[in-house]
């Protein structure tokens, strides 16, 4: 068996052991899974080490989340993604969690004219590259723009948003995320004490403008870093 076969083989054996659990439960989520080739994403990790369950280390002392944590964030009960919507993730990271996104909200071999699209902010200019170029490789960067600033304050430019998501542990939820959110539209974001246990909340913005909040599971995320962050 080639390396590649083998690779392919892990490929669905973890989309199988998600799908077993719970952790994928929606055609549109599962083909993203199938689809997006999160070993463009890994980094400097061996190929091989793509379809662990786990995450991995990238740059400037940053992770990829386990393939687990992107599956339960554009689930249904979380994001509840679909094609056509505008979205913003705050900690681009390699890029992979938006590519996934994208593959929901922009399929690969549809119509263009229906497509959504990805706005991914992240602080950390090396990460940036690195997410433009695997997005690059990967073939979406015709769906995803990645842009260097503070993820805190969201990207105002391109708002409202229908989606929005954080990939980074807050002590709250910043404010301008929260204004830059259509009414009717979800936030997912990890929310808790820097390096400690988080809880992953889901904020719902009602059509008078007030938020709802409903705490999904403990997670561990990395600081969100900036004017709404940590310093």
């Amino acid at each position: 068996m080639s390396d590649d076969e083998k690779l392919a083989k892990r490929k669905d054996e973890l989309i199988a052991h998600y799908r077993q659990n719970g952790y994928l439960q929606t055609e549109n989520v599962i083909r993203a899974f199938r689809t997006v080739p999160r070993e463009k994403f890994i980094g400097p990790n061996p190929k091989r080490y793509a379809y662990l369950d786990r995450p991995l280390p990238i740059f400037s002392s940053q992770t990829i989340s386990a393939p687990h944590m992107v599956a339960m964030m554009v689930s249904k009960k979380c994001l509840d993604l679909n094609v056509g919507e505008v979205c913003l993730e705050i900690g681009g990271g390699s890029g992979y969690h938006a590519a996934v996104i994208a593959e929901i909200i922009a399929p690969t071999g549809t119509d263009k004219t229906k497509w959504g699209h990805i706005y991914t902010v992240e602080i950390v200019e090396k990460l940036v590259d690195f997410a433009r170029e695997n997005l690059k490789e990967a073939g979406y960067s015709d769906r995803v723009t990645v842009i260097h600033g503070d993820g805190s304050l969201g990207f105002p430019e391109k708002a409202p948003y229908d989606k929005i998501t954080v990939a980074a542990a807050a002590p709250e939820i910043p404010p301008p995320l929260i204004d830059q959110l259509k009414q009717g539209g979800r936030l997912v974001i990890p929310v808790g004490k820097k390096g400690y246990y988080q809880e992953l909340i889901v904020a719902k913005k009602l059509m008078d403008g007030t938020i709802s909040k409903n705490s999904m599971c403990g997670v561990a995320f990395v600081p969100l870093v900036g004017e709404h962050g940590f310093s």
